[in-house]
């Protein structure tokens, strides 16, 4: 009889904590009234944006969202990036990560709540700054996220860090956020959870790739040496513009001859300088390629085929050792693939789907896209990181353009308008449920 009674005790229990668990339709309708305040958040976001390592304000507003919410904040960490967290008992800690830069575009939207922020760039030229990859909507779904399992906190148990960092457009922040000790100095999570909004989604959708989600990135300078001369007399120099010719070329063949079809990568040339007027060879033209993988292997192969390429075209030309072109590898805006860890993701696949619906929750493929989210999976624990993408074009709009075949506005577009209110939504229901279910997994 004792025995039953313990069994009847712990079956009530488990029935309470699961009845505890916030329905889709009560998250949805505590998320609905909160977004009145997460609206005004964004607006103010979006009107305010700063470009990267700058981020001063946007930092200061986070922090002070974070402890208006109960956190323990501390900011201007790995420059103007913002830690919070908050203990709720015995548990795992999970990991919420949102990038905080805007970008050097004007932006020509239209819309009446549109960014008119100038400033200054490293030349000294005046630009326009706006939120043209979704950043804005990703800090107002964090405290979006932030506030609903403060709410909530009855109903899970662990320790929630929320991450705000800055200087991702330029693959800088994770890299000084880790570096500073992020996985040292706070919680060590056992989870971590980010989104992207998507320009290619309807809002109220989310898409999800399983495996490698984000590619490598590599920003390579070239420089082609030469003897310069007359136009009239090109048989007396070594024309640097020929050679870097025949590298753009050449260059071509290692993702189509090196690398094995079954490996995507990407080599592209996206500038190239040289010479000063129409009959003069100069002695100098430089190069700049982007580099995509997934493999970190493929992007080694990589690198060293073009070191490989550029040696041999300068040598076939003639040029001395002192001549022959340089390559150059900017290892601080290295950033390495993102990798979805299958378990976790199918696990977060599953929550999105219980809290926004299973028809809203697509499966996405890899991009050549790159985003330093993937360095807080590569610290030597290999930690488990899921990235999802979240749904932004207005339903119409998206039809519209299925329908037509008509291109929207892309990422990085002047013309990106996210339908804010139903993103926000979606993005605040998504990760608090994902966060949730994460802190209760057994």
């Amino acid at each position: 009889m004792k025995k039953l009674s313990i069994i009847s005790a712990l079956m009530a229990a488990s029935l309470t904590a699961q009845a505890a668990q916030p329905s889709p339709a009560q998250l949805a309708q505590s998320v609905e009234q909160a977004l009145p305040k997460l609206e005004q958040l964004y607006l103010h976001l979006h009107q305010h944006p700063e470009l990267s390592y700058h981020e001063q304000q946007t930092g200061q507003r986070m922090a002070t969202e974070l402890k208006r919410l109960g956190f323990e904040v501390t900011d201007n960490y790995g420059g103007y990036g913002v830690v919070a967290i908050f203990k709720n008992g015995q548990g795992p800690t999970v990991m919420v990560r949102a990038d905080t830069d805007g970008l050097p575009i004007t932006e020509q939207t239209g819309k009446d709540y549109a960014s008119t922020v100038t400033t200054q760039d490293e030349d000294g030229n005046t630009v326009g700054v706006m939120h043209g990859c979704g950043h804005d909507i990703h800090m107002t779904s964090l405290i979006g996220s932030a506030e609903q399992l403060v709410k909530h906190k009855d109903q899970w148990q662990g320790t929630l860090m929320m991450v705000a960092q800055p200087a991702e457009e330029v693959g800088g922040g994770a890299k000084a956020m880790l570096k500073q000790g992020l996985f040292s100095q706070f919680p060590t999570p056992d989870h971590i959870l980010g989104l992207h909004v998507s320009a290619s989604l309807p809002a109220g959708q989310v898409g999800i790739a399983p495996g490698y989600a984000l590619a490598n990135v590599d920003s390579v300078d070239i420089t082609v040496k030469g003897k310069g001369g007359h136009g009239a007399y090109p048989h007396t120099t070594i024309d640097p513009v020929v050679l870097a010719s025949r590298i753009v070329l050449a260059l071509q063949t290692i993702p189509s001859r090196e690398v094995s079809p079954l490996a995507p990568n990407v080599v592209t040339v996206g500038s190239i300088h040289g010479g000063s007027k129409h009959n003069i060879i100069s002695n100098e033209v430089k190069l700049q390629l982007t580099l995509r993988s997934y493999d970190p292997q493929v992007r080694l192969q990589q690198i060293a085929a073009i070191k490989r390429m550029v040696k041999g075209i300068g040598i076939s030309a003639g040029l001395t050792e002192s001549l022959l072109p340089t390559v150059y590898v900017h290892s601080d805006e290295t950033i390495p693939s993102t990798y979805n860890d299958p378990t976790q993701t199918a696990q977060i696949r599953d929550s999105i789907r219980q809290a926004i619906g299973s028809d809203n929750v697509v499966k996405s493929e890899p991009v050549m896209a790159g985003e330093d989210f993937g360095l807080y999976g590569l610290t030597p624990e290999k930690r488990p990181i899921t990235i999802f993408w979240l749904g932004a074009v207005e339903p119409t709009k998206y039809q519209r353009s299925v329908d037509s075949g008509k291109l929207l506005p892309s990422l990085h577009s002047s013309l990106f308008a996210p339908d804010y209110p139903d993103t926000i939504s979606t993005g605040v229901k998504a990760t608090t449920a994902s966060v949730m279910d994460l802190f209760n997994a057994k």
